[in-house]
């Protein structure tokens, strides 16, 4: 199933700012993705999910530059981005959010979001950034002189979030921003990545809570032994039996599946 509507019934997709083509990669000479093809369209956020050991942590360091395709095409605006070291990827206008936690927990929280526009020359720029990053995440401001090491990890992965936006990026790409989390952070960390959306951003999303994920999703994949079962809406790939009982427990009911 291949689709070009946006979830829900939304509009055609926009323009495409990232497009992956036959893209195989791997390490010790061993392939973990396997001709990889999809695109990312401006302003929508795209979930890519599947079991463990698909391939998505290696898929995202291909498209980072810390690791170079053995076969393929990567393209951002139209620009090649094999063989890219992952400073000049993010030069380009892609940030990467890691699973890990990033922070400097003996640095302020304002020092860590202010880090986030390091490669930023101008300062009356960073000072802008920032002031619109504590408009976007209250918290910024609330804990702008604590130590980062001192917030939960909630509050940490939304200090992150804050940080992506101090270069202005054309794509985030989150790598499972939920991880560890309990229900209600993992709530607000979501509703926080929304908004991000609705304010413009594009997101690339892998995330290991599928159908919350999904849920959020304007498009979605699934990426299954390194290959791309499945590209469609959020709701498309909820919808579909198969991968419902595979991956998210059960398909949602209430609608006719996709095929």
């Amino acid at each position: 199933m291949t689709s070009d509507s946006g979830a829900n019934g939304a509009a055609p997709r926009g323009n495409v700012i990232l497009a992956l083509e036959g893209v195989t990669a791997g390490y010790g000479g061993g392939d973990i993705l396997k001709e990889v093809s999809f695109t990312v369209a401006e302003r929508e956020i795209m979930c890519i999910v599947g079991p463990n050991g698909a391939g998505k942590s290696t898929l995202l360091a291909t498209i980072s530059g810390v690791l170079r395709p053995r076969r393929g095409a990567i393209a951002f605006h139209g620009d090649s981005l094999v063989g890219l070291a992952p400073r000049q990827v993010l030069a380009k206008g892609i940030v990467m959010v890691p699973q890990a936690h990033s922070l400097f927990g003996e640095m302020t929280v304002r020092e860590n979001v202010e880090m986030g526009a390091y490669t930023v020359r101008d300062a009356a720029i960073v000072r802008r950034r920032y002031g619109e990053v504590e408009e976007l995440f209250p918290l910024v401001r609330e804990r702008a002189h604590d130590k980062a090491g001192s917030l939960s990890g909630g509050q940490q992965r939304l200090v992150e979030l804050a940080r992506s936006l101090m270069l202005d990026p054309a794509l985030i790409v989150l790598d499972e921003p939920s991880i560890g989390l309990d229900p209600p952070t993992r709530k607000t960390v979501f509703q926080m990545i929304r908004l991000m959306n609705e304010q413009g951003r594009t997101i690339l999303l892998v995330e290991q809570n599928a159908r919350a994920g999904l849920k959020l999703s304007t498009h979605g994949l699934v990426l299954e032994n390194g290959k791309v079962r499945l590209t469609g809406t959020g709701r498309e790939i909820l919808e579909h039996p198969e991968i419902g009982a595979l991956y998210l427990g059960g398909a949602v009911s209430g609608s006719a599946p996709a095929t």
